[in-house]
């Protein structure tokens, strides 16, 4: 049963998550499946649904997408790394998709375990969205977009994405002021670290959705440019 309102994490140092790595078994999770879905599941739900609301008014022309927690279980069709399980608890809220994928911009993404990691933004973007939002970067518009992380910058956010040539891409002036943007194949903005007793208490939702919403001017800017 989810609990209707976040009170915090099992521990902060994710300590289901190491005994997990230890024990890749389906026998061990199944006889511990219970700690799993009290200590971290289900907070997780509780967050995103809490966050969802917070959340809510920073998108008027998006739709936030149900809470959705992500399965424990890995997809090792295609690793070499055949270990069933992940080390680590996660979720987003996206925008306008109940299904979330790497090419859905979030507005906020979460994972607790052997590592914790926030964001909000677009992963990875397929081709044709690639190709608007570095048409819309590169233009004038472009400058907007500089001036809406500068300041995110300034206070310990940073930038990751799916990928990054080590080029401009084909057409694109190497001294083009924009070009390290340019460059990447998606755009989140990394939030500063939790402090691990932030995780146990509702200080882990109160401080990620001030995140959310000091992110959420970029993740709009990036939505709207990927549907020009």
């Amino acid at each position: 049963m989810v609990a209707t309102s976040f009170t915090g994490f099992a521990d902060t140092k994710g300590s289901f998550f190491q005994a997990l790595a230890k024990h890749q078994d389906r026998e061990w999770f199944a006889a511990h499946k219970a700690e799993y879905e009290a200590g971290w599941a289900s907070p997780m739900a509780t967050l995103l649904a809490e966050a969802r609301e917070a959340l809510d008014g920073e998108y008027p022309d998006f739709e936030l997408g149900a809470p959705k927690v992500f399965r424990i279980h890995r997809d090792v069709r295609f690793s070499a790394d055949k270990s069933p399980y992940k080390p680590h608890a996660s979720g987003a809220l996206s925008l306008g998709h109940d299904k979330v994928k790497m090419d859905v911009a979030v507005a906020l993404y979460l994972q607790v375990g052997t590592e914790t990691f926030a964001g909000a933004g677009t992963y990875g973007m397929e081709a044709p969205a690639l190709a608007r939002f570095r048409a819309v970067v590169q233009s004038d518009r472009g400058e907007e977009l500089t001036q809406l992380l500068r300041p995110l910058e300034k206070k310990g956010f940073t930038l990751e994405s799916m990928g990054m040539l080590k080029r401009a891409p084909r057409g694109v002036d190497p001294g083009h002021p924009r070009v390290e943007l340019l460059k990447r194949k998606g755009l989140v903005v990394v939030f500063p670290a939790l402090a691990p007793e932030e995780l146990t208490s509702r200080k882990a939702l109160t401080t990620l959705v001030k995140h959310a919403k000091a992110a959420a001017p970029v993740v709009r800017w990036v939505a709207r440019a990927v549907q020009d």
